[in-house]
Parts: C-alpha cells; sequence; structure tokens
C-alpha cells in the first residue's frame, strides 16, 4: 500500500498536513489525519485485510447511520486495505451522554433489520462471521453465533468437555429460553465497553461494528460483559424509551454467551469457563 498519507489524499482528494499514530486495536494500524481544510479524520489500515474486512465495516456504520439514534463516525472512504472516518474527539463520560446512549440505541433498534442476520457475512475479533438469515432468532444465535465457536473453541482446546456439554444443553432448550419474540433489531453486533468511544461533543460512539438484525437484548448484554461507563444509566434509558420484556435480566448470560465464545477463541484463557458458567445460569433460571 502506498504511504498512508499518499493513499488518504488519492481516496479523500484533500491534502494530508500531518499524520500521528494512535491506539487502533489489535489487528489495525489507526492514524489521525490532519487535513488541509482544518478537518481530522481517523485512518485504519490493515495490509492483506480479508476480503471485505473494511467495506464490511463501512457498510455497517452506514447502515446503523441511517437509524438517527446512536452517534456512529461517518464514513468518508474505504478500499481493500484502510477505511477512513470522521474524528471523534475524546472526552469524558458523563450520565448526560449515559442518557443519551441509551435512548439512542433504542431507536437504532427500532429501525430493524429485514431478517435475522444480514446480507453478506462479516467479521468479529479477526474471525469470520456467518450472517446467512435464519426464520427465528433462536436458530439464528444457535447455529451462526454460538455452535461455530462452540465448535472452534472445543477443537483449539479453549473449551472443556463438560462446559461444551452445558452449553449444548442450553441450546436444545433455546426456544424456552429465549423470551417472548420480537422482531429483528438493528444491532451493532459487538458492543462491548471498547466500541463506545466517549466524545467531547456529548455523546457516545459507537465504532467496530458487526451489525446485522437480531435480538436487541444482545447488544446490551453485550454492553454489560466488561462493565460500562454509567452502565445502570444507560440501562434505565433505554427501559425509558423501549421497555425490554420481562425476564430479560435472566437472559443476559444467554446473549453473552456468543462474546464469550469469540474470546475464548481469540484469547483463550478464561473464556471458555466463563462460556460454560453463562450456560449453567440460563438453564438454572429456567
Amino acid at each position: 500500500m502506498a504511504t498512508i498519507a499518499a493513499r488518504a489524499e488519492q481516496l479523500l482528494d484533500t491534502s494530508v498536513v500531518a499524520t500521528t499514530p494512535v491506539p487502533g486495536g489489535s489487528l489495525c494500524t489507526a492514524t489521525r489525519l490532519r487535513l488541509s481544510d482544518g478537518r481530522s479524520a481517523l485512518m485504519k489500515t490493515r495490509p492483506q485485510a480479508p476480503p471485505g474486512f473494511f467495506a464490511t465495516e463501512a457498510a455497517g456504520l452506514r447502515w446503523l447511520a441511517e437509524a438517527q439514534g446512536a452517534a456512529v463516525p461517518q464514513v468518508h472512504a474505504v478500499d481493500d486495505e484502510c477505511i477512513i472516518l470522521a474524528w471523534v474527539e475524546a472526552g469524558r463520560p458523563t450520565v448526560e451522554a449515559a442518557e443519551r446512549l441509551g435512548r439512542g440505541l433504542a431507536a437504532t433498534h427500532a429501525a430493524g433489520a429485514d431478517s435475522f442476520g444480514a446480507p453478506h457475512d462479516g467479521f468479529i475479533g479477526g474471525v469470520p462471521l456467518v450472517n446467512r438469515p435464519a426464520p427465528t432468532w433462536a436458530e439464528f444465535y444457535a447455529t451462526r453465533r454460538v455452535l461455530p465457536y462452540l465448535r472452534f473453541a472445543s477443537d483449539r482446546g479453549q473449551l472443556g468437555e463438560e462446559d461444551a456439554a452445558d452449553i449444548e444443553k442450553l441450546l436444545d432448550r433455546i426456544d424456552a429460553v429465549s423470551g417472548p419474540p420480537e422482531p429483528p433489531a438493528r444491532l451493532h453486533g459487538d458492543l462491548w465497553s471498547g466500541n463506545v468511544v466517549w466524545g467531547s461533543d456529548g455523546q457516545a460512539h459507537l465504532v467496530d461494528p458487526a451489525a446485522h438484525g437480531g435480538h436487541r437484548e444482545s447488544d446490551l448484554a453485550t454492553l454489560a460483559l466488561f462493565g460500562s461507563s454509567h452502565l445502570l444509566r444507560i440501562l434505565e434509558s433505554y427501559d425509558e424509551a423501549a421497555p425490554l420484556a420481562e425476564g430479560w435480566e435472566s437472559r443476559v448470560p444467554l446473549h453473552q454467551l456468543h462474546a464469550l465464545l469469540v474470546h475464548a477463541v481469540v484469547r483463550g484463557g478464561s473464556y471458555g469457563g466463563r462460556a460454560g458458567a453463562a450456560a449453567r445460569a440460563v438453564l438454572d433460571s429456567a
């Protein structure tokens, strides 16, 4: 790939006056671009990225933005090896921003999706993410979100036999434990706290989506998995705007199972055991 500045200038048709490396996660190199028109932008690069890697991210951000709910950065440009986004100046996580995030996320979810799934497959944590639609959320979650990573983690020795067996028991009962039916919600799909950027503009911006049609409780459960600033106020504001179905708290471990299994595949450690514990928590509460 050409130098970062030169490639950005080609894509943006604007001169780059300065570049500064910034944290960008484990997969991509991130660079702040200072443009001649006074704007800043974020450029993420990944040489030899899998086909569709950045195009999928761009499509997901644009799809979420169409909902006019939770804030997402504007996509300025994208190609096979990079994506350029509007720069989000970091700020403090405030109660007001958390309340706005709760209401905005409710609006994003309410914008809906055509199906449980997406028109194209994607990526999460650097591993493939199958999005082939299914007729029900229970089937989609079991066959697209849990089973592939259960098998992957088991094959890698990152998931014990007892934990795997308990997760399979849960999947056998998923129709009974998934709560009342809901229409497909427009999900971020990987909404852990690291993918929420608290901006100086008083908004929380959602980044790095694995966007698809799914169950709205999944985004909320993932946000709670590793903790978030003002989490309780986010959830309260969400519930005020779009009341959650009775018993949603008991279903949180069910909706966290996918993220835990992905972490078991990518990071190993204790995540396999945590996935098994999540399955048992749901079974015990049923």
